[in-house]
């Protein structure tokens, strides 16, 4: 027999070598493996159901066809701070169509600031995907347009299939630029933008977003459905309340039926109208679309709350996951902002602009609203609009998840982040749901007592300013209370206090009554 010369030590320790790397690469994909499982398993799969009533996207998509793909849809709203690529990856995941980028200033875009440009980027697994742009000019809005497409062309194919115009915005720092919700004012102004507009982007499609008016006294959201589709865009979203109001007032989807009945005797039913606002479940989307003729539906803050509500639509039923699958939705979210942002410590930093935030809205989910439940109350009220009451008998892990507290939510966002799996991830909520440092957050709400800012992306030069809409009017004062009534009062408020942060609540009560401004 031939027998084998003894290798040198150099070819052991090359062959050492190989079998690492070998292990490094497995270890690798087990991991990657267990960060997105809960893709194909835990969020059932985004592959058409015998149930699904939505229309499919084509992989092209083009002025032809469309206005044929943003109908019949449940559309994700550009959300300011909550409309961010890992959370849209999400509700991709969940079987959102159609979804359109935060909105973005087209002068800030020229500049070449590279937030705004950021926000411009699509995930590779949207179907369709449109970027909202604020201006009041037409050159700028069109040379936005053009920087738009060219930074997305040289981006690797990273395509933008529809331009929407923000029209909508309530937020003041927009409305003193004029932008946003201030264009409503003047519909013969809209009409001359958005036409100029179409004309100098004859290669994408224009879509306009709307609310029923500017001031409450001045609702003119006729006039203005009128003057943005004869100016040529291809669809026009009409959140069913004014700027004026915000979100203290149930969304006006009889004014929004006015305006698709118009647009039919007018011979303009193929441009597609979009009915947004308070929209929190499946029924309630297919009720507004059925009964107000609209050709799809936006939803923002339902989708904040459960973004699995894509999912409900186009399976045309109830999910209600369990606690566990919540953990998976919700550290998915984290890993995904991990891969978009980067998982080092400046990613880290930039994630936490987002993902402590999302957990102000997270936590608001109580149930899934079934329809055999929850049907006829949502005829009265949207459910969107009715107030959460935690239900008694809550585990420590419900509790924590429900809890509205920013301390909290750093909290949950920091163990999801560190994880190395669902399991632990599960693991480590749970203890911390059961410790005394949990306990102490309970009895003394959060730690940041400010009020929340108002979501927008320009700061505001005067700490604490509001717009014209939110000024308290004067007061005469009344008559002088006594020592025994301030005693009194103070005792009430202390026991309020009290029983609200028992129940998961957060003080002061302004911050619960203080909307934040998402579109």
């Amino acid at each position: 027999k031939k027998t084998k010369k003894p290798q040198p030590y150099s070819c052991f320790k090359k062959n050492m070598k190989k079998t690492l790397v070998t292990l490094t690469l497995l270890t690798i994909a087990c991991y990657n493996t267990d960060k997105h499982a809960i893709n194909a398993a835990a969020f059932s799969s985004t592959t058409p159901s015998k149930n699904d009533v939505t229309t499919s996207i084509p992989e092209n998509i083009n002025k032809s066809n469309f206005q044929s793909c943003i109908t019949n849809q449940m559309i994700l709203a550009p959300l300011t701070r909550g409309g961010n690529l890992p959370f849209r990856r999400l509700c991709t995941d969940f079987g959102l169509q159609v979804s359109v980028s935060e909105m973005i200033y087209a002068r800030s875009l020229l500049r070449g600031d590279p937030v705004e440009q950021a926000r411009t980027r699509r995930c590779s697994q949207e179907p369709c995907f449109g970027v909202q742009l604020a201006t009041n000019n037409v050159q700028e809005g069109a040379d936005a347009i053009k920087e738009i497409i060219k930074n997305n062309n040289s981006a690797g194919g990273n395509r933008v299939d529809f331009i929407d115009l923000n029209c909508g915005c309530p937020i003041y720092e927009v409305t003193r630029r004029g932008l946003g919700s201030s264009l409503l004012r003047s519909p013969a102004k809209l009409h001359k933008l958005v036409k100029g507009l179409v004309e100098n982007a004859s290669d994408i499609p224009i879509t306009v977003k709307i609310r029923l008016g500017c001031e409450t006294d001045t609702i003119n959201c006729l006039e203005n459905v009128k003057a943005i589709r004869e100016a040529g865009a291809m669809a026009v979203t009409i959140h069913g309340r004014t700027a004026q109001q915000g979100y203290s007032r149930n969304a006006d989807y009889d004014l929004i039926k006015m305006a698709v009945e118009e647009s039919k005797n007018e011979q303009y039913d193929h441009v597609p109208i979009i009915g947004n606002g308070d929209i929190l479940t499946h029924y309630e989307a297919r009720r507004r679309m059925s009964e107000t003729g609209v050709h799809s539906v936006m939803v923002g803050r339902g989708a904040l709350i459960k973004p699995w509500v894509f999912k409900e639509f186009r399976d045309n039923n109830t999910w209600e996951p369990d606690i566990m699958e919540r953990v998976e939705i919700y550290r998915t979210l984290a890993m995904y902002m991990k891969d978009h942002f980067g998982d080092d410590e400046m990613g880290r930093k930039k994630s936490w602009n987002f993902l402590p935030w999302h957990f102000e809205f997270l936590s608001r989910y109580t149930t899934s609203h079934p329809e055999d439940e929850f049907g006829e109350q949502s005829l009265l009220k949207p459910l969107i609009q009715t107030r959460v009451v935690q239900p008694d008998g809550l585990s420590p892990l419900e509790t924590l998840l429900a809890n509205r507290s920013v301390d909290a939510h750093n909290k949950i966002a920091s163990m999801l982040w560190e994880s190395n799996s669902n399991a632990d991830a599960l693991n480590k909520l749970s203890t911390f749901s059961e410790s005394h440092e949990f306990n102490d957050i309970l009895k003394n709400g959060s730690a940041d007592e400010k009020e929340d800012k108002v979501l927008t992306n320009l700061p505001s030069n005067k700490k604490g300013k509001v717009g014209r809409w939110e000024k308290r009017r004067g007061r005469k004062p009344g008559p002088k209370r006594t020592d025994e009534e301030i005693a009194q009062i103070r005792a009430d408020r202390a026991a309020k206090k009290e029983r609200i942060l028992a129940e998961g609540g957060i003080w002061p009560p302004s911050q619960v009554r203080k909307e934040r401004q998402v579109q």
